[in-house]
């Protein structure tokens, strides 16, 4: 086992469902109404907006516009979110897991390699690159966004593995969704479904160890 990789959003990251919760209280929607919303889009349009948002076949502006039209009373995208970005106001709700990052830090100075595999958004890029140390953090960075393919798609894992490059039994994958890891699984990965940082930390820990994994100190 060589490399770790990691998702964004919901691991390096606040959990996503208290993102979206702030979301729905800054525009005063209640959140069951904006998860309809969202799955009668889908259905409308034959995908999920946010899966179209995040490789880029859509805009923010455009997924923004497909959800209201399914939210009750009419509202235009100045009634929701003024002249804002919506990736603006879901930022003000994100805040970073600092004690993963100090995680990953300590995996590479133990002589690990480091990736990270996300699903995201091409207006959003500014801003969670902003949040970390990306380059310090990372031998490789796939984004969704950029590939026109997200997880749990097989082949956005081919193109991480490609560019690391690193063979699918040397990596551990990290995600907060079941679904994610399962692919990542599949493809012969070692998976570790993240809930909390405590078990998710404990769990990578042990399971390189059990692979003759070597630290100069503790990873905790």
């Amino acid at each position: 086992m060589t490399t770790v990789v990691v998702d964004y959003g919901g691991v390096l990251t606040n959990p996503l469902e208290e993102t979206f919760a702030a979301f729905a209280r800054a525009v005063d929607v209640p959140l069951p109404e904006l998860r309809q919303a969202f799955a009668r889009a889908a259905q409308r349009h034959g995908s999920s907006p946010m899966a179209d948002l995040e490789t880029a076949r859509c805009t923010e502006r455009e997924m923004v516009e497909r959800v209201l039209a399914e939210l009750p009373g009419g509202r235009t995208y100045a009634d929701l979110l003024g002249d804002e970005p919506f990736g603006e106001v879901w930022f003000r709700a994100r805040t970073v897991n600092e004690r993963l990052v100090r995680f990953l830090r300590e995996l590479r100075q133990s002589g690990y390699r480091t990736a990270l595999l996300t699903n995201n958004v091409k207006e959003w890029g500014p801003r969670w690159r902003a949040q970390l140390p990306v380059d310090e953090l990372f031998d490789a960075v796939v984004d969704s966004c950029e590939e026109g393919v997200r997880k749990p798609e097989p082949l956005i894992y081919r193109r991480l593995l490609e560019r690391l490059p690193a063979a699918a039994h040397e990596c551990l994958f990290l995600d907060d969704l079941e679904e994610n890891c399962q692919a990542a699984s599949d493809i012969g990965m070692l998976a570790v479904h993240f809930t909390t940082t405590e078990e998710a930390v404990d769990q990578i820990v042990a399971l390189l160890r059990s692979r003759g994994g070597a630290y100069g100190r503790s990873l905790v």
